[in-house]
């Protein structure tokens, strides 16, 4: 990487030029610089909204960059380790689904594990890929998906070996890792192409001490949330490419999807955090690591919690841990991890990013302080004190992997009908049912439903879940196939 060129930010130094030149705006957006809403304005700011800008000569376009944008996608290629990167303004969500469709058509098998997002399920509905899933195992005491076995996907690898694809989570939401540079070298091996969602690992390409990143591992593309570590405006996102990738391809799929209208305040926000990152990104991410131990400790101290971390580390199933994600199991104190993160905002006017049925995650990233953090831990030793109860009735949770009847694709275009969802076992489910956050599916499209996964999708929402995907906002229905 380049420091000295790392300095540069060109879709915000032109941001910066085009605002001092006072342009008279008949182009769109309508509200003019703020002076057609002045509610907005107000809200926002008005530097704000004057560089909410179209895209126009000085400025460059996303879908065919040829300046000050192409040139912030050759400082983050750099930045990163890739041979090409993209901007995104469609959210990650957008990069996965182009991930996917980039090395996917209908019929083409992708290997992958079931503790996906959801956004890889919409991508495989879209192109009418075949899902091929690893089996992964279960942490019997906190209840929740582990990493992927290098034999398991070794056998399912070579059970497949028309597959075009592996997909694989780095890390999972929970901080979980999987042997990625093995995986990437065994898929390599027998001409597939290896996908990497890190939607929650921006920080693993500037950190020190922390899981390997897809880009390093050898991965074909890897899906990168800056606005989650990284320090982005919510929504921007960037797609790494490898060398063997066809990159003017690759801009054909996002294209197919990405709006026309990209948002320059989402475009030059990715443009100064990859240069913070890039020029402080290393003592940034040291500082988030020492803070979540700290909590890890703190919160362990407390009793009840289990703020697990590297002791997961068996060098297969978890092959590693990323210890900057405070993952907390809170059944020891009688309390789900969703009543715990309810009675964090409720009570003490704290947001973590969710909770589930066994483990809430507080996101620790550049921007947080220790007091922050000293805040966090009294509230759950006071949430342990105030709370606590009888555990022994509680539902762990544990990662159900249903059985796959027929494709995403085909399911969900199929002939449906909603029916009352506690007579929905031995159907097959014809639409999504999960929690969000994490937004893991429950069930997806294509899968067959049974009592135990109706029981947890019921226990789920009893604790508070956002149970979300359905056409029926109440889950009280399921459509299912005819």
């Amino acid at each position: 990487m380049n420091l000295n060129d790392q300095k540069s930010a060109p879709i915000y130094e032109a941001l910066e030029k085009f605002r001092r030149r006072r342009v008279v705006p008949f182009d769109v957006p309508g509200h003019k610089r703020g002076r057609g809403n002045p509610e907005l304005a107000e809200l926002l700011g008005e530097k704000c909204v004057s560089l909410d800008v179209n895209s126009m000569k000085p400025l460059d376009n996303l879908g065919h960059p040829v300046s000050v944008i192409r040139r912030a996608e050759e400082l983050t290629a750099d930045a990163f380790g890739a041979a090409h990167a993209f901007l995104m303004v469609n959210g990650t969500t957008s990069s996965v689904q182009s991930m996917i469709l980039s090395v996917c058509k209908a019929g083409d098998k992708i290997i992958l594990p079931r503790n996906i997002h959801k956004s890889v399920i919409n991508a495989l509905v879209l192109c009418g890929a075949v899902p091929v899933y690893v089996e992964a195992k279960v942490n019997p005491r906190i209840g929740i998906a582990l990493g992927v076995e290098v034999e398991e996907m070794r056998r399912v690898m070579d059970a497949n070996p028309d597959a075009k694809a592996v997909f694989i989570n780095n890390p999972t939401y929970y901080g979980i890792c999987s042997n990625l540079k093995k995986i990437t070298e065994m898929a390599h091996e027998r001409g597939m192409k290896v996908l990497v969602d890190e939607a929650h690992g921006t920080h693993l390409y500037f950190g020190e001490n922390l899981p390997v990143s897809g880009m390093a591992a050898g991965a074909d593309l890897a899906a990168v949330s800056m606005h989650k570590s990284g320090g982005s405006l919510t929504q921007s996102s960037i797609l790494l490419c490898g060398p063997d990738m066809d990159a003017g391809y690759v801009r054909q799929i996002i294209n197919l999807t990405q709006t026309t209208s990209a948002s320059y305040l989402l475009l030059s926000s990715l443009d100064i955090s990859r240069r913070n990152l890039a020029l402080r990104g290393k003592e940034s991410f040291a500082k988030v690591v020492r803070m979540a131990e700290y909590a890890r400790n703190e919160i362990n101290e407390i009793g009840g919690y289990y703020a697990y971390g590297k002791d997961l580390v068996d060098g297969d199933s978890v092959y590693d841990y990323d210890v900057t994600k405070l993952s907390v199991y809170t059944q020891g104190i009688g309390l789900t991890g969703i009543e715990v993160y309810d009675i964090l905002r409720d009570e003490y006017d704290i947001q973590i990013e969710f909770g589930d049925i066994g483990n809430i995650l507080a996101y620790i990233s550049i921007g947080d302080r220790i007091q922050d953090i000293e805040r966090l831990v009294g509230a759950l030793e006071d949430i342990g004190r105030s709370y606590e109860k009888d555990s022994s009735t509680l539902y762990c949770g544990d990662f159900i992997q249903p059985e796959v009847v027929c494709t995403p694709q085909e399911a969900f275009y199929a002939d449906k009908r909603q029916i009352p969802i506690r007579e929905t076992a031995g159907a097959i489910c014809a639409e999504l049912v999960m929690c969000y956050p994490p937004g893991i599916p429950i069930l997806t499209p294509g899968e067959r439903i049974t009592g135990e996964i109706i029981e947890y999708i019921l226990y789920a929402k009893e604790k508070g879940c956002s149970l979300q995907g359905t056409q029926d906002p109440s889950v009280q229905l399921l459509n299912v196939i005819v």
